[in-house]
């Protein structure tokens, strides 16, 4: 069930005004059956699977909460760290991990036969187990206490609006509003319907729009001049931000119409001057669950500088292959976490104020070309991103490198392109010198009636037909 459809649509509008009409407990025990429901669109099979991660957690959660020996404990903490990643790898990357072996060894002269078990990767896996690893982790460490509630603990685990790509929630933040009774706000359901309509605006005018320009360039590289490359890699970036932001946004508003709220997952990464503010800017629930979890308890930076690089590139190499069972995402983890690297460095070398940390027209300026040029970087990224293997990466590059010339294709990108690109960066300047989301909400009546009458107008007479989000995938 894609948010960007009429199913959605007609599911949201009766849980919402059934959801209203409940009492607290009835509430949550409809929400439980209504997110089961959203998941069995996808696969109905699979919601066997969500079961098995859910009871496994919930008995790890309470048994590590009752038990007094602190092995015991951790004994309780492994069982559901292996129990989790083991589903997760099996589904995710047997075929992945198999495929690369059976290579390695026709390499060196070794051929076997070749088994593929048909293995379907379920949607939102990703997402859910690494939301009921923070439980049971979080548990063991002495900051949350179990649900008592099977069922309470069910609805973290399913909560359709975050359910297939995120954000990540913590039990921490989730559970404790799971567990309270919730009043309707017509403050916070005005924001929730902002974002679900500046969530569907980016994902169904910009992000499906923008991938006709990207699909029609990624299928044949080796067939287009280096303008026309370079602004394919441009509309990637537009692309994947809308389309995976867009989702986020639609996931925040539903929750704030139904009384939660879910965390911050986009805050402008584009607007990030270095490697280290684009990954508190982008996928912040899953960067900061990389950080919490692996990073830290790796050590950190507290180890000397070789072990911080260590740790750094190890885990964006796990960041790049949680998105998918592929060399390019894993050659993508490697390119960020070798970008934290020399940051890191630079910052050692060169610990004196920049420029454009000051204030004044001077530092506004070296503010703005930071936040430029760090982009290139982050768009060369999303080539091994978007890119179907490496050595379609490298006939990219080859392309790109070759003597500029001009086809007749580049006249049509442009013109669309253009178009997209300026209405998102547009609304994108707005909110950061505003430093909040819900810019149209400070305007005049006439002002916003407007803005909302222009987007409408786009979102209904051109957007694309609806695509499923990029980041169902992984």
């Amino acid at each position: 069930m894609l948010f960007n459809s009429l199913h959605f649509a007609s599911f949201f509008l009766i849980v919402f005004c059934l959801y209203w009409l409940l009492p607290h407990k009835r509430q949550n025990q409809f929400l439980l059956i209504a997110s089961y429901y959203f998941y069995s669109c996808w696969d109905a099979r699979f919601l066997l699977l969500i079961l098995l991660s859910t009871v496994i957690d919930y008995y790890c959660g309470r048994c590590i909460d009752d038990q007094k020996d602190q092995l015991a404990k951790k004994k309780y903490l492994i069982f559901s760290i292996i129990a989790n990643l083991g589903i997760l790898g099996f589904f995710k990357y047997f075929n992945f991990f198999s495929e690369s072996l059976m290579a390695l060894l026709s390499s060196v002269g070794l051929t076997f036969s070749k088994r593929n078990l048909g293995i379907i990767l379920p949607v939102g896996i990703s997402f859910y187990t690494f939301q009921t690893m923070s439980y049971t982790i979080d548990i063991y460490r002495g900051k949350l206490k179990h649900v008592d509630n099977f069922f309470d603990f069910a609805l973290y685990v399913a909560f359709f609006p975050q359910l297939v790509a995120g954000p990540i929630e913590r039990a921490v933040n989730l559970v404790p509003q799971i567990l309270t009774k919730r009043e309707f706000s017509s403050g916070k359901a005005k924001e929730g319907f902002f974002l679900i309509f500046w969530g569907l605006f980016k994902k169904a005018f910009i992000a499906d729009n923008v991938a006709k320009i990207v699909d029609r360039i990624f299928a044949a590289p080796g067939g287009y001049g280096p303008l026309e490359l370079l602004l394919s890699l441009y509309a990637f970036a537009v692309q994947i931000y809308c389309d995976f932001s867009g989702y986020s946004d639609i996931a925040r508003g539903v929750g704030k119409t139904l009384g939660f709220e879910l965390c911050l997952n986009f805050n402008l990464p584009y607007f990030a001057g270095n490697p280290h503010d684009f990954w508190q800017r982008w996928h912040i629930s899953l960067s900061s669950w990389l950080k919490d979890y692996l990073y830290l308890p790796l050590g950190g930076n507290r180890k000397g500088n070789l072990r911080t690089y260590i740790n750094l590139m190890l885990v964006m190499l796990l960041g790049g292959l949680w998105h998918g069972a592929a060399w390019t995402f894993v050659a993508w983890g490697a390119y960020h976490g070798l970008l934290l690297i020399i940051h890191k460095l630079y910052r050692q070398l060169i610990p004196f104020k920049e420029i454009s940390d000051g204030q004044g027209l001077h530092a506004r300026f070296f503010k703005w070309l930071k936040f430029f040029c760090f982009f290139q970087l982050v768009c060369l990224g999303w080539l091994l991103f978007r890119a179907e293997s490496l050595g379609h990466v490298w006939l990219f590059l080859l392309s790109l490198g070759r003597n500029f010339y001009l086809t007749p294709y580049p006249a049509t990108i442009l013109k669309g392109f253009i178009l997209y690109a300026v209405i998102l960066l547009l609304i994108q300047i707005w909110q950061a010198l505003a430093g909040t989301a819900f810019v149209f909400g400070r305007l005049p009546l006439w002002a916003r009636s407007s803005c909302y009458a222009v987007l409408s107008y786009l979102f209904f007479f051109h957007a694309a037909s609806s695509r499923a989000f990029i980041y169902f995938q992984f």
